[in-house]
């Protein structure tokens, strides 16, 4: 649930549902919001899941589930996976270590099991998961401009670096922690952290105070992050193996055992996934699952697509063999087949590279 309604609806917010989270859908013309943000600095609530993590082997317990590093410094943070014992994702996260204890932020969907399955497999060690959703509040602040709008507001201290650091100031009266985001747009980014009661404040200072922001929203947040090659968990990730995604910056091979590395590490030892994902140029937005076709043989099936305001054409993400040869392909959907080109990631290169922006190696 969106923690500022009435302030997004006085800006003339629509609002749709993620996961079990009401979050604004848009503001009106989410296309020009596209523009707004590529050409300087937009504002976005996030509907994150959060899970607050303490006790003395906090870090150990984390460490042996996720397939990344956990951060032995306060400041620092990750990006990571949950996989099942079969390698594939069960959810996505950013991991950060706050000292005393660690913030994780989740799709809101993945948030209530990861609780529950985390919280019946702690027996003797000292750890407390407890998830904290409602008590603070996510601000995305994305765009070329982005450091000039942190820097026109930060007190006390300036925008940290490089990617998934973060320090503590404040925002007017507002206590916040800002974290350098990975770019998930394909700009510079920072997401605000703060207190739920003080969201209000927050929101009114990004937008309005220093240099002017404009608000946006997920269907923005769509366009812009398909534009810049990062998939989401709903459309992308969710029951893949992380290899076909090329999620290098999520996996951390040479760390001790955690849920599903055999799998990853095998299909890493072998040089290749059998599949992977690719970018799509195509002549009109398709559905999801369209099927993908390449001299008459079933490829695979598209993921996403949108309408690119930055592009001025219609992109999407599809997954297909890893060894295909194929650059023009044919879109069959319900309705007719249409014409499109197997695309290299990402779309559009802004300010700064997404660093989930799908990367394979070869061995």
């Amino acid at each position: 649930m969106t923690l500022v309604a009435d302030v997004h609806s006085d800006h003339g917010a629509t609002f749709t549902e993620r996961g079990d989270r009401t979050v604004v859908d848009h503001y009106g013309r989410p296309d020009r919001a596209v523009r707004a943000v590529r050409n300087g600095v937009g504002v976005i609530e996030h509907g994150y899941g959060i899970v607050e993590i303490t006790g003395d082997d906090r870090i150990e317990y984390v460490d042996n589930i996720i397939s990344n590093r956990v951060p032995r410094s306060d400041g620092q943070g990750v990006y990571a996976l949950l996989l099942d014992p079969n390698g594939r994702i069960e959810t996505d996260m950013y991991l950060y270590n706050g000292g005393e204890r660690l913030l994780l932020f989740t799709p809101p969907e993945t948030v209530s099991e990861l609780v529950s399955e985390w919280q019946s497999k702690i027996f003797i060690q000292d750890v407390s998961i407890e998830e904290i959703s409602d008590r603070l509040a996510v601000f995305g602040v994305h765009g070329p401009q982005s450091t000039e709008k942190v820097a026109s507001v930060l007190n006390q201290i300036g925008a940290p670096e490089p990617e998934l650091t973060f320090d503590r100031g404040s925002m007017g009266d507002v206590g916040v922690t800002v974290i350098a985001s990975d770019n998930p747009i394909g700009e510079e980014g920072y997401e605000i952290i703060c207190a739920a009661e003080e969201a209000a404040e927050l929101f009114d200072t990004l937008l309005t105070r220093g240099m002017n922001a404009a608000p946006f929203g997920y269907r923005t947040w769509d366009i812009l992050t398909l534009e810049a090659g990062t998939p989401l968990f709903t459309s992308e990730l969710r029951d893949r193996i992380p290899n076909t995604i090329g999620m290098r910056n999520a996996l951390d091979f040479e760390k001790g055992c955690f849920v599903g590395q055999e799998v990853v590490s095998k299909v890493e030892n072998r040089g290749q996934p059998s599949r992977k994902l690719v970018g799509l140029t195509l002549d009109r937005v398709v559905p999801e699952n369209s099927t993908i076709v390449g001299d008459g043989e079933q490829l695979g099936t598209v993921t996403r697509s949108v309408e690119s305001p930055t592009l001025e054409t219609a992109i999407g993400f599809g997954f297909v063999p890893y060894q295909t040869t194929h650059t023009e392909v044919t879109v069959e959907t319900s309705a007719q087949s249409e014409s499109a080109m197997l695309t290299a990631l990402p779309f559009v290169r802004g300010s700064a590279q997404s660093l989930r922006c799908p990367q394979f190696e070869t061995q």
